[in-house]
């Protein structure tokens, strides 16, 4: 019996994804800075794919407001500005600190064992400032995930990008990075509210570090 070979709309819907997935990771890693403009000729040559995948993906990141369109001419990476940040922490407060006390009410023991293993890097000696970021976000991110809420979870996963990027920007040694001690510990004695107020004042002061590197 002849195999069954994928269907070309298949093959075009897993190349634009991918295509996707390297161009978000690109921005996140300010690898395509903020400023920059960005060419479908240009992309498709990096990407090593054509253009129509390109553009599909670049469609997807500018409903992501990664990008802005230039008809015509390609796309902007958008450029960061003090009310961007301040917009984006006051979004993530609203949804962590309901992911944190949601968690704090019904995480099961192997879940908070998860939760502390994945920060447990912050706490290490000469610690590389790139694991501390990945950390960063795969925390906040699977707090998320156990908080149980879908909705929660796909607009945080895109703010944490757009946080991954500025601690990337403007994070460059780990001294003075915010851990997450408090909030796991209001976790650990189940205890909603501690944890919605650790949360609260840790994106807090990371909007004010933020704010403060990203000025000087």
């Amino acid at each position: 019996m002849a195999l069954a070979l994928p269907k070309p709309d298949t093959l075009v819907e897993g190349e634009v994804e991918r295509v996707y997935r390297l161009l978000r990771e690109w921005l996140i890693s300010a690898q395509l800075p903020p400023g920059e403009f960005l060419s479908d000729a240009a992309l498709a040559e990096k990407c090593n794919t054509s253009r129509t995948p390109v553009r599909e993906a670049c469609g997807r990141l500018a409903q992501d407001k990664w990008l802005s369109l230039i008809p015509r001419k390609g796309y902007l990476v958008k450029p960061i500005s003090a009310r961007d940040i301040v917009e984006l922490y006051e979004f993530r407060k609203l949804l962590e600190c309901f992911a944190a006390e949601k968690v704090a009410q019904a995480a099961t023991p192997e879940q908070l064992a998860e939760l502390k293993s994945i920060v447990a890097v912050e706490t290490r000696p000469r610690a590389d400032l790139q694991k501390i970021l990945v950390a960063n976000e795969a925390f906040h991110l699977r707090l998320a995930e156990i908080a149980g809420n879908q909705r929660v979870i796909d607009q945080l996963r895109l703010a944490l990008g757009y946080v991954r990027r500025l601690d990337t920007l403007c994070t460059q040694t780990v001294p003075g990075w915010i851990g997450h001690r408090d909030i796991v510990r209001a976790i650990e004695l189940r205890k909603p509210a501690e944890a919605h107020k650790a949360m609260a004042a840790h994106v807090e002061h990371s909007l004010e570090k933020m704010i403060r590197l990203f000025s000087s």
